[in-house]
């Protein structure tokens, strides 16, 4: 496992040490010895390099990466340039669109918004190949509780997006009084309905603006990826 950005370092202080995540460090090193694991280990904490923690605006939180070949790379929701789209991301899109009329994008990499604060954490890091879920319990979602506390605990105020009922379970995480908690259904398509029309943008927008923060734009270039 590679080591965690320099911020972020600081931030955790002395996570990495504790026997879990040796333990978890283990685990997922036997996964990669038995067959292909999701992201590739360099981009196994992209996030928290995308987004310095001085840095999180926003955090949005996933709940584990993409299972397929060359979707996932670190990033909650996000997939690389040139991978098609996935349906959950979609359906962000289209609301975003709904909101802001901002144009729908022709492709699902959401590095722009990392490198603007939003910081798009996974509560799972790892995945099996072709197998949702099959690194979860193993301690990623102590780490990721870790991540968010520790931003929560940061004097600077930030918004956390919680989307369906895993995301929302961590708000007990979450100092409600300083931040701002934006939470609804989840984008999937099982629970659209129930998100669109749901203006998360809108609230992100506002409590972003509130918490003196710049304002984030929420537009991702055309890659011609069609």
């Amino acid at each position: 496992m590679p080591d965690l950005p320099p911020s972020w370092q600081d931030a955790l202080g002395e996570e990495p040490a504790q026997p879990y995540f040796k333990e978890l460090t283990a685990f997922v090193a036997q996964e990669r010895a038995k067959g292909p694991v999701y992201p590739p280990g360099e981009e196994v904490f992209a996030a928290l390099e995308a987004t310095p923690f001085d840095k999180v605006k926003v955090l949005v939180l996933g709940q584990d990466p993409y299972h397929g070949q060359g979707q996932g790379h670190g990033l909650c929701f996000s997939v690389r340039p040139g991978v098609r789209i996935p349906p959950s991301l979609r359906n962000i899109y289209k609301e975003l669109h709904a909101e802001t009329g901002l144009p729908i994008p022709d492709n699902g990499y959401l590095m722009p918004w990392a490198e603007q604060g939003v910081l798009l954490l996974n509560a799972v890091l790892t995945v099996r190949a072709g197998e949702a879920n099959s690194h979860k319990d193993q301690g990623w979602e102590r780490f990721t509780d870790a991540v968010i506390t520790a931003v929560s605990e940061r004097a600077d105020p930030a918004v956390f997006v919680l989307w369906g009922a895993y995301a929302r379970k961590k708000k007990r995480l979450i100092d409600t009084e300083r931040h701002v908690v934006v939470e609804g259904a989840h984008p999937s398509p099982l629970s659209a309905k129930k998100f669109f029309g749901s203006r998360p943008f809108t609230q992100i927008d506002e409590a972003v603006a509130a918490q003196g923060h710049q304002p984030i734009d929420w537009r991702i270039p055309d890659l011609g990826a069609r």
